[in-house]
């Protein structure tokens, strides 16, 4: 059976299947599983916070809050990507843009819609998502366009990532959704502990970021922690940080948080902590492809909380 080549750059009409995967890679997939089990973990709490039973409506609100941030998460990250064409012909190839799958006329036209419809999506559904979204929005741009291009200095660009990833999206879309379930806006002590655990993280994923693709960042003089201070030093900043996570959270099942199951957060995080030291000591730094892995690991673990620790709160 005989293959389809493909052209690029690919148009929609041709192939759709793979013009949509084409899309899926420019929405960079680890980024949009973050933001879908950050709702979907902010949803499951805040339900059990407010002891109340998702209705259909409820439902497709929710819905509605995932779309806007799925939206705004595309945006985020093609504009990134827009600005970054040369770069990641040398960090990242596969990218649509850089390989030549889109032009950047698409990378644009799917850019603007994404960000239009994320913020018109929000305002209709509540002031707490538009704050979280236009925030997020913000700062995303910021780190990516000129003049500002925050990501060319190593601590702006760590602010941007752990202010988003860390602090707007819990606190802000835990503050629409316990006002959707319940009719009020509010913050539990869970929600506070959730904040803190996925701020420090964050900075881990922040700085280990920038490891693979130092190559490219040397070249078009992007400085980074990685060029500062070296793999092996910023492989080991990204344990420790990752670390003092999960002994926090351990600390805080040993002194009971209010409507968190101690022993879940204990027994859980005490795995996590060993498996990450465990899979840290087979990272070859000299193989790019080996630290991408460990990259992505690093976010298969931030993943992980968004299961953990609701299970946490709904096991109480």
């Amino acid at each position: 059976m005989s293959q389809v080549r493909l052209t690029y750059p690919l148009k929609f009409w041709q192939n759709p299947s793979s013009w949509f995967y084409s899309l899926w890679k420019f929405s960079r997939p680890h980024t949009i599983i973050g933001t879908s089990l950050s709702v979907f973990a902010l949803s499951c709490i805040a339900l059990a916070s407010s002891q109340h039973q998702l209705t259909v409506k409820t439902f497709f609100q929710v819905f509605g809050v995932w779309s806007s941030c799925i939206l705004g998460n595309i945006y985020i990250v093609g504009l990134n990507q827009l600005e970054d064409i040369e770069i990641d012909q040398i960090n990242k190839p596969h990218l649509p843009l850089a390989s030549g799958e889109f032009t950047k006329q698409t990378g644009q036209t799917i850019v603007i819609l994404s960000g239009i419809l994320s913020l018109i999506l929000a305002s209709l559904l509540g002031q707490w998502l538009f704050a979280t979204v236009s925030l997020s929005l913000t700062l995303g741009t910021a780190y990516s366009l000129p003049p500002f291009r925050l990501k060319r200095f190593p601590l702006w660009a760590a602010f941007c990532i752990f202010t988003v990833r860390g602090v707007v999206i819990n606190l802000g879309l835990f503050l629409h959704l316990s006002q959707l379930f319940s009719g009020q806006a509010f913050l539990p002590l869970s929600i506070w502990l959730l904040t803190l655990f996925v701020l420090i993280f964050t900075v881990a994923i922040a700085i280990f970021k920038d490891v693979p693709d130092l190559e490219g960042d040397r070249q078009y003089q992007i400085t980074t922690f990685t060029l500062i201070l070296g793999k092996e030093k910023i492989l080991k900043l990204a344990l420790w940080i990752i670390s003092f996570c999960y002994l926090g959270i351990i600390l805080a099942g040993v002194v009971q948080v209010p409507q968190v199951n101690s022993w879940v957060l204990i027994f859980a995080h005490l795995f996590l902590l060993v498996l990450l030291w465990w899979r840290s000591q087979s990272v070859n730094l000299e193989e790019k492809k080996e630290i991408s892995q460990f990259y992505q690991f690093i976010w298969k673990l931030f993943f992980l909380e968004y299961l953990v620790f609701p299970i946490a709160c709904i096991i109480q």
